[in-house]
């Protein structure tokens, strides 16, 4: 593609590093962009590194937040001894807005994946068992998205979960296998949190 701008060329490659953004989609935010407020681009662009600089993790769920509690874990009125482990921040998202799950989360930051040279070491794992064994956590719920990666995911921390006195639970199959759990709607989301079974590894 022939540009008439280095700058427009080296925004459209910057722009298209995002997921699911191609050189034309990028192409068009970038001409969109020309068009509004300096004022309006700054602002983006400010917040933007804001995003980047400020944003934290937390220290108990390692769910992203603006402090080093997140509002989910520092909320007093949810059930701190049950944990629900998801891969990421869209799924901790997903399940919120069922307004279904009333106890805490834990991010692992990825699945299990081999081929990929993601191993068990990488993910927040050492953590989730510190946490189970100290905070005298009663339910753990597997809520990992039914690919490969997320049975096999499961079936490693069942295997450490089991050398403690916890019970463990996955969410009930109404999300398909080979779903991502972020796409789920709300709705069987909400319910395969309410009627999860009893984990089978």
């Amino acid at each position: 593609m022939n540009y008439p701008s280095t700058l427009i060329e080296e925004a459209v490659n910057e722009l298209s590093k995002f997921p699911g953004i191609g050189k034309k989609s990028a192409l068009r935010m970038v001409l969109f962009l020309l068009k509004q407020e300096e004022n309006m681009v700054s602002k983006m662009g400010e917040s933007i590194i804001k995003l980047r600089k400020e944003i934290q993790f937390c220290e108990q769920c390692n769910n992203v937040s603006d402090a080093s509690t997140c509002n989910i874990c520092a909320n007093t009125k949810r059930d701190a001894q049950t944990i629900c482990i998801v891969e990421d921040l869209r799924d901790v998202m997903a399940i919120e807005n069922t307004a279904q799950y009333h106890g805490t989360y834990h991010v692992l930051g990825g699945l299990i994946n081999p081929i990929q040279g993601i191993g068990p070491d990488q993910l927040q794992i050492d953590n989730l068992l510190t946490r189970v064994k100290n905070q005298e956590v009663k339910e753990v719920i597997m809520a990992l998205s039914a690919t490969m990666e997320g049975d096999t995911t499961g079936f490693y921390l069942a295997r450490k979960l089991k050398q403690m006195d916890v019970k463990i639970s996955t969410i009930s199959r109404g999300i398909a296998v080979g779903g991502e759990l972020e796409y789920a709607d709300e709705i069987t989301l909400g319910r395969s949190i309410l009627s999860r079974i009893p984990y089978q590894s």
